[in-house]
């Protein structure tokens, strides 16, 4: 385990079974989170995003699934907990923001209350200490008016209010691990660079470990500090923001960077797009999972699974073929620039209208 690291996985393996059916969601996910890193996931639907980050809270229910591998968040080893370790574990340790705080939110309780109840039982707080943390909590985040959303139904907000007041329950007993799914996905432009902003804010001034999931690669530019690209179940690509950005060596994170609209498109220009569809996790080929789609596949990459090599420090690659296929063209000449991490970002501006936007902002004076 890395001196540094706060979260350890190494070959995790989540399968689900059903109808007599084994689903391999997950396949051998191996990375490390240091202390105060944000990382992003990111890759098309079905690629494990999600239960991977779904596995870090035990979420999965232990009569259809089968959690293998190491797993360990600071000193602790989360497949191996019981019952009353994990109620200690999730939202002191370990919290999670959720893609729809609408599902996530308990309509019949006031979100004050849902608050509340959380710092009640993990801090032992009286009822009017743990509203009025629970107030802080709102305020922090940033919501008009805490006093009366506080005693708001989660259907009273808005799309935007309610991930806020998310971010506010899941940060209300100070975890040192935020895990956060695709948690602007169903908002729009404006309200995601809020989001985003928000999350870095709060990553800073609490010194936490992020991890967090998206389809969209200008949100992981935004927010992350390094990418991990998911496949089929497997890592096939890890590094910090500005080496995938640069110098991405896995055929399929070059594909799927160049397949995002890019800025300032004509009328009848086409759009680039994967051909095909990720393969079917219940019945995963032999060899690489991205053969059957990918531009240089060769017989051998069908045959076996490539080896995870590390191309530079703190940048590993499963491909057989990375040596020989340099970054493409196209993708150097699109990602190129400075190698200093905010001229990166600001370059990478043309693929990530939220950028474009918060300078809107900035020049409206918002």
């Amino acid at each position: 385990m890395s001196h540094e690291a706060y979260v350890h996985i190494r070959d995790l393996r989540v399968e689900f079974r059903r109808d007599g059916q084994t689903v391999n969601a997950v396949n051998g996910v191996s990375f490390d989170v240091q202390k105060f890193e944000v990382m992003a996931l990111i890759g098309e639907s079905v690629s494990g995003k999600s239960v991977t980050l779904r596995a870090l809270m035990r979420m999965h229910p232990p009569k259809s699934s089968v959690l293998s591998g190491t797993l360990k968040v600071g000193e602790e080893e989360v497949l191996t907990m019981n019952a009353g370790q994990l109620r200690r574990y999730r939202g002191a340790r370990c919290a999670m923001i959720f893609q729809e705080p609408l599902l996530a939110f308990d309509p019949v309780y006031t979100v004050g209350q849902q608050i509340v109840e959380g710092l009640r039982r993990h801090e032992g707080l009286s009822r009017q200490a743990a509203r009025e943390r629970a107030l802080e909590a709102l305020r922090q985040v940033r919501i008009p008016s805490p006093e009366r959303r506080l005693d708001a139904y989660p259907h009273e907000m808005s799309g935007g209010m309610r991930q806020r007041a998310m971010i506010a329950l899941a940060l209300s007993c100070n975890p040192q691990l935020l895990l956060a799914d695709e948690p602007t996905t169903a908002l729009d432009a404006t309200v995601q660079i809020q989001i985003l902003i928000l999350l870095r804010e709060q990553q800073k001034q609490r010194d936490l470990s992020i991890i967090f999931v998206t389809h969209d690669i200008g949100a992981a530019v935004e927010i992350a500090d390094r990418v991990a690209v998911m496949y089929a179940g497997r890592i096939v690509e890890a590094a910090s923001i500005e080496e995938i950005l640069y110098r991405p060596r896995h055929p399929y994170t070059q594909v799927l960077l160049g397949s995002r609209p890019k800025e300032f498109l004509k009328k009848g220009d086409a759009l680039r797009c994967i051909p095909c569809s990720p393969p079917d996790l219940s019945r995963l080929p032999p060899g690489c999972a991205f053969a059957e789609r990918c531009p240089h596949a060769r017989p051998a990459c069908t045959q076996s699974q490539p080896a995870t090599d590390q191309a530079v420090p703190r940048h590993v690659v499963s491909c057989h073929r990375w040596r020989e296929l340099s970054p493409s063209v196209e993708n150097q000449a699109l990602y190129a620039g400075s190698q200093e991490k905010t001229r990166c970002r600001m370059t990478f501006a043309p693929l990530c209208p939220i950028r474009r936007i918060r300078w809107r902002m900035r020049s409206a004076g918002r």
